[in-house]
């Protein structure tokens, strides 16, 4: 039979000069998709620097939460909220929007109020890291989660671990805010049950006790 000739079945099947037909090649590279392409960190040049890229595959990661050292095996595109939750067990932060919007995965990195979903776990390596479990201590309340409390500030509770978090970086900052501070302090935090009056008042009382 000719290289090609009408009465192949698939017109595909024509031999090139490698010896390999169409067919054969879309097999072989849909095969070698399925295979990790980089079993290691590869190194490029930027701004005059190398710096490792992670493959696909796990690495192994170090971090300081609350205090204290926690180390996985993780892929690099697993957010830190991911890492906090499903790896490490903390669960103070809450997973609702995933998009970066309500806050409800506030937690403090450096000192920072920042979007654990909005993290990569790879990127808070060697920064400190504080969620809420941390401001309990010795089984007392921290005064910002006790105001909260006391002034009915909550009602579903998954946006309150973030409200929490967030305000007590913003009373680190300014100890005496005023109701204009307040509102943009907390501008990145969304409660939907509508608690907002009982959280500036939990806020105002915590400002007072100096928390």
């Amino acid at each position: 039979m000719p290289d090609w000739d009408p009465r192949r079945k698939h017109p595909e099947e024509r031999p090139d000069d490698s010896g390999v037909s169409r067919r054969d090649f879309l097999r072989i590279s849909g095969i070698t998709a399925a295979i990790p392409l980089v079993a290691s960190p590869k190194v490029v040049m930027a701004a005059g620097e190398q710096i490792p890229v992670h493959g696909p595959g796990k690495v192994a990661m170090e971090f300081s939460i609350n205090g204290k050292p926690y180390k996985a095996n993780l892929e690099p595109r697993v957010t830190l909220l991911d890492a906090l939750r499903d790896q490490f067990e903390i669960t103070g932060a809450k997973r609702v929007c995933d998009r970066g919007e309500c806050g409800a995965c506030t937690v403090l990195m450096d000192g920072k109020t920042v979007y654990a979903c909005s993290v990569l776990a790879i990127e808070a390596q060697g920064k400190s890291i504080v969620t809420i479990e941390s401001l309990l201590q010795d089984g007392t309340l921290h005064p910002i989660q006790q105001a909260f409390v006391e002034n009915d500030a909550s009602q579903c509770g998954f946006c309150t671990p973030g409200f929490v978090v967030a305000c007590k970086a913003m009373l680190d900052r300014n100890a005496n805010p005023t109701p204009e501070d307040i509102r943009h302090g907390l501008s990145g935090n969304l409660c939907r049950c509508g608690t907002y009056d009982g959280i500036r008042k939990a806020i105002a009382q915590a400002a007072q006790k100096g928390a």
